[in-house]
């Protein structure tokens, strides 16, 4: 069953009665609309920002191994 509603006062109401039994439980789902969507400078850090202190952490690899890493990690012929 899906029941529609809004925040009203920093609670959940429902747009529409329904019979439920006290104790029943529920789960919220959140869906977020087009203005409540956060600007894309707001959206946080990139995957290569988040992800930069990575970059050159490994020397020892193959200088082929970007090309052919298929070869090296699952045995699959060179390109």
């Amino acid at each position: 069953m899906t029941v529609n509603g809004h925040v009203e006062n920093g609670r959940i109401v429902l747009d529409e009665a329904v019979p439920l039994v006290e104790g029943t439980k529920v789960r919220v789902e959140v869906i977020e609309t087009n203005s409540e969507q956060p600007a894309k400078d707001e959206e946080g850090p990139t995957l290569y920002e988040r992800h930069k202190s990575f970059i050159g952490v490994v020397n020892d690899m193959p200088s082929d191994f970007a090309r052919n890493h298929d070869h090296y990690l699952h045995g699959q012929p060179k390109k």
